[in-house]
C-alpha cells in the first residue's frame, strides 16, 4: 500500500516582507520547501509519494530552483487553489483511484523541521483511528474576544495548538473532501470532523514550527544548527 504526503506550499511572502515566496527562502543553504520534502522522503519507517501544491505563477520559479540546487528528490507538483482547502482538493483529485493508498498526510510546506518521530506518531494513530493530528500545549495565557470589545480568559490547560502533518485514512479524507467548500474550515481536521469523523490528538513537537515571519526563520536556522537546543 502507498502512503501519500500532500505538501501545501502557497505562501506569497507578504507577511514575511520578502520579495520571494517564503517557501523558497533559504534555510541552511537550501530553500525551505526542499527541506520539507526531504523530511518525508528521509523518514526511515515510511515510504511516501509526495505531491506538492504550488500556485501556477510559482511553478517556473520552483523548476528553476530545482535546477540551481540540483534537487532531484522525487515529487509531483499540482496547481494550488484559492485557499488551502482548494489546494488539498486539487491534490486529492490528482491521485485518482486510491485502491492502493492507505494513508494520506497533509503538511505545511513551511514546516521543514518536522521530525520522524512526529510523522510516525501521526501515521500510526491514523492507521488505527482513521484520523490524527499533532498538537502541543500552550505557554501563553489566552483570551477570547467578545463582540462588544470585551474579553475573557480561557483555561489554557484545555487548549492545544495544532500542527501538521495531519494524517487520515485515504477513504476518510477523500470522503470528507466531497463536501462543498466552507470558509469556516480551518484545516484538514476540521473538514474531516464536519464529515462526521473523530480526530485523534497525538503529541507534536515545539521544534516543528511554521515559518511565517523573519524571526521564525532565524529560530529555524538556530535549531537546524543545534537540534539539541
Amino acid at each position: 500500500m502507498r502512503t501519500v504526503a500532500i505538501i501545501v506550499a502557497g505562501g506569497s511572502g507578504t507577511r514575511f516582507g520578502a520579495e520571494m515566496p517564503k517557501q523558497f527562502l533559504e534555510l541552511g543553504g537550501r530553500p525551505i520547501l526542499m527541506r520539507t520534502i526531504e523530511a518525508f522522503l528521509e523518514n526511515g519507517d515510511n515510504s511516501f509519494d509526495v505531491i506538492v501544491t504550488l500556485p501556477q505563477g510559482q511553478m517556473d520559479l520552483w523548476q528553476q530552483l530545482c535546477r540551481e540546487y540540483g534537487f532531484e528528490v522525487p515529487h509531483r507538483v499540482v496547481d494550488g487553489g484559492e485557499t488551502r482547502w482548494h489546494s488539498v482538493k486539487n491534490a486529492l483529485d490528482s491521485i485518482g483511484a486510491i485502491d492502493d493508498v492507505d494513508i494520506i498526510a497533509v503538511h505545511d510546506g513551511v514546516r521543514p523541521l518536522v521530525s520522524a518521530d512526529v510523522i510516525d506518531r501521526v501515521l500510526g494513530a491514523a492507521r488505527s483511528d482513521g484520523a490524527a493530528i499533532p498538537v502541543v500545549t500552550l505557554n501563553d495565557s489566552v483570551r477570547q474576544i467578545e463582540g462588544n470589545c470585551s474579553s475573557h480568559a480561557l483555561d489554557r490547560s484545555m487548549l492545544r495548538a495544532v500542527q501538521t502533518p495531519q494524517a487520515f485514512d485515504a477513504r476518510v479524507l477523500m470522503d470528507a473532501y466531497m463536501q462543498p467548500f466552507d470558509p469556516t474550515f480551518t484545516d484538514d481536521a476540521s473538514v474531516v470532523e464536519r464529515a462526521g469523523h473523530r480526530v485523534t490528538l497525538v503529541e507534536g513537537d515545539p521544534i516543528n514550527l511554521k515559518i511565517t515571519r523573519p524571526m521564525d526563520l532565524a529560530l529555524a536556522e538556530y535549531l537546524l544548527n543545534d537540534p539539541d537546543a
